[in-house]
């Protein structure tokens, strides 16, 4: 039987996934303070809203069995482990590492547990309400009662925690409640407008055992309106078609996707090595983008899609490497089409449609096909694939 996560795995053939860059954190005043926070202190900085899970973006793969765990090891005092959280300023922290626990803890405490099926609908409303507002967290559509689920090693003795909810914890709610948690705060001092060494500190901690992709860490760091406008194409059922995925990707490979085509119709100009760096450095301009410029961006794209209407929804995908969404084709087509229109002053929208045998011809572009080969990252490279693009892809009425 396949997992949660692996119904929500994008399938991608990406030519730089597992590229990567050490940055110089020597050059950076950088602190790392432990802090022993109780589990109400925990909440109700997440009810207040000085932590934050950025956009509700990765969304909330546990289930009732693995949070119930975690809850009945907080009741017994045994060790669990650390948080990471980012100081982006002053009372505001962001979760880098820790949602799954946070969010057991939050939703054990309202007696409520997310249905599965219903997860990336809870994003959305998140996204848009900045939280979970109290009549959805109480609608049976969502949510079901948070009641452990803690089956008894020996099957003559009940677990004395299993049902119960928090509630009816008794004598025991009060133990929870002031149950610590060790949490790590991560703070940049300086310099204070370059947060380039916290990714860097964030990717390597994800060696220890966070389990984050350089893309979790991505938006975790600048989430931005940008960000919440990626989210918002990244539901549109079109877009899924072409991707072959109907749900978001868990570890946002999809996201990265949008990302990077969106930084190459930008900023292609100023791309160097290495991608993990070229997309750091984009994602921190894009925190500062007005709301007219991201609805200008969301409107190209979404004519990007209604340009694609005539494809087969395979043409982005690699039949000869077990059908993976090719991410250098789809950049570089999105690239050349948006590019002939990108006027974000006047508002220019892609019109025609993308004439689906010039994606076949740049596919089999020996030019084209060589730049996606091996040292692809290279500026080289990339210019090659954008130009080739420009030259080859073209619409019809």
């Amino acid at each position: 039987m396949e997992t949660y996560e692996k119904i929500n795995s994008l399938q991608i053939d990406d030519y730089a996934e597992n590229e990567c860059e050490n940055l110089d954190i020597d050059e950076y005043d950088i602190t790392a303070t432990p802090n022993d926070f109780n589990v109400m202190t925990l909440n109700s900085f997440i009810e207040s809203g000085a932590v934050i899970i950025p956009g509700f973006q990765r969304n909330f793969v546990w289930d009732i069995g693995r949070s119930s765990k975690l809850i009945e090891s907080l009741l017994l005092g045994l060790p669990v482990p650390q948080l990471f959280l980012y100081e982006q300023e002053r009372n505001k922290f962001l979760v880098i590492d820790g949602q799954q626990r946070l969010m057991s803890i939050y939703y054990f405490m309202k007696k409520r547990f997310p249905k599965k099926e219903k997860r990336s609908a809870l994003r959305n409303i998140f996204d848009r309400e900045g939280k979970i507002p109290e009549e959805v967290l109480h609608d049976d559509e969502y949510f079901t009662p948070f009641n452990l689920k803690l089956p008894s090693q020996l099957s003559d003795k009940k677990n004395k925690f299993h049902g119960m909810n928090y509630s009816t914890l008794g004598e025991f709610k009060l133990q929870l409640d002031l149950r610590p948690i060790r949490n790590i705060i991560v703070k940049q001092n300086a310099p204070s407008n370059d947060n380039s060494s916290m990714f860097e500190v964030f990717n390597r901690l994800n060696t220890g055992g966070m389990n984050l992709k350089a893309q979790e860490i991505r938006t975790s760091m600048y989430h931005s309106d940008f960000y919440k406008m990626l989210f918002k194409i990244n539901n549109n059922s079109n877009w899924r078609n072409l991707l072959g995925s109907p749900e978001p990707d868990l570890h946002m490979k999809d996201i990265e996707i949008l990302l990077r085509s969106f930084a190459m119709l930008i900023d292609s100009e100023n791309y160097r090595p290495s991608m993990t760096r070229f997309l750091n450095q984009f994602s921190e301009k894009c925190s500062k983008y007005s709301n007219e410029y991201n609805k200008y961006l969301l409107d190209l794209f979404n004519s990007f899609i209604t340009a694609c209407r005539d494809l087969d929804p395979k043409i982005f995908r690699s039949r000869s490497r077990g059908n993976l969404f090719n991410v250098g084709i789809f950049e570089a087509v999105f690239y050349a089409v948006a590019k002939k229109f990108f006027s974000p002053d006047e508002n220019k929208l892609i019109e025609g449609f993308i004439e689906e045998n010039s994606i076949k011809k740049l596919a089999e572009d020996e030019e084209f096909s060589e730049a996606l080969l091996k040292g692809t990252a290279h500026a080289t490279k990339v210019a090659k694939r954008l130009e080739k693009a420009k030259q080859i892809i073209s619409l019809k009425v």
